[in-house]
C-alpha cells in the first residue's frame, strides 16, 4: 500500500506535473493521495486532474483534500505529522511531494516527514519557469529533473 502526500501552493501545474513525473519516472502508483491546500488556493479541479492522470496509468487512488491555514508551518507540520504517523502505523509506504508547496508549508512538511521516517520526498526541478504552466508531457524531459531527497540521503549518509 502506498500513499502520496502533496502540497498545493500557488501553481496547480506544479502539483499536476510533479504527480505525473512521479508516476512516469518512479512508477510510484499510490492507493491514496492527500492534497494539503492552503485556504486561499484553487483546489477544486486538482482531484479531477489526479484522477484522470491516474486512470491513464490504470489505477484509481482515493483522493482527499485537507485545507490548512495560509502560511502556518506549525499547523501544516502537525497535520502532516499526524497523518504520516497513522499511515506508517497502517503499513503504508509514504511519499511527500514538496514541489508545489509554498515555503512555510514545505518547512512544516519536511520537519514532520523527518520525524516520521518518510520513504520518499519528491521534488520536480525545472530549469526555467517558461512553459511551466503546460502539462508534464509537453515540457521537454531534459528541462525537468525529478529528485527523491529521502532516497538520495539514504544513499549518501553523512
Amino acid at each position: 500500500m502506498k500513499v502520496y502526500l502533496t502540497l498545493l501552493g500557488r501553481s496547480k501545474w506544479a502539483l499536476i506535473n510533479s504527480y505525473y513525473a512521479t508516476l512516469e519516472e518512479k512508477s510510484y502508483y499510490p492507493d491514496k493521495v492527500t492534497i494539503y491546500a492552503e485556504a486561499n488556493s484553487e483546489s477544486q479541479e486538482i482531484p479531477n486532474a489526479i484522477t484522470n492522470i491516474s486512470n491513464e496509468y490504470g489505477f484509481n487512488p482515493t483522493i482527499t483534500v485537507k485545507t490548512l491555514p495560509e502560511g502556518d508551518f506549525i499547523a501544516a507540520g502537525n497535520s502532516i505529522s499526524s497523518d504520516l504517523k497513522k499511515l506508517k502505523h497502517e503499513g503504508y509506504e509514504t511519499a511527500l511531494d514538496i514541489t508545489p508547496g509554498r515555503k512555510a508549508l514545505v518547512a512544516g512538511a519536511i520537519l514532520s516527514a523527518t520525524r516520521q521516517s518518510i520513504d520518499h520526498i519528491y521534488y520536480l526541478m525545472i530549469d526555467s519557469t517558461e512553459d511551466a504552466d503546460k502539462p508534464y508531457p509537453l515540457i521537454p524531459r531534459k528541462r525537468q529533473t525529478l529528485i527523491d531527497f529521502a532516497e538520495d540521503a539514504r544513499r549518501h549518509p553523512q
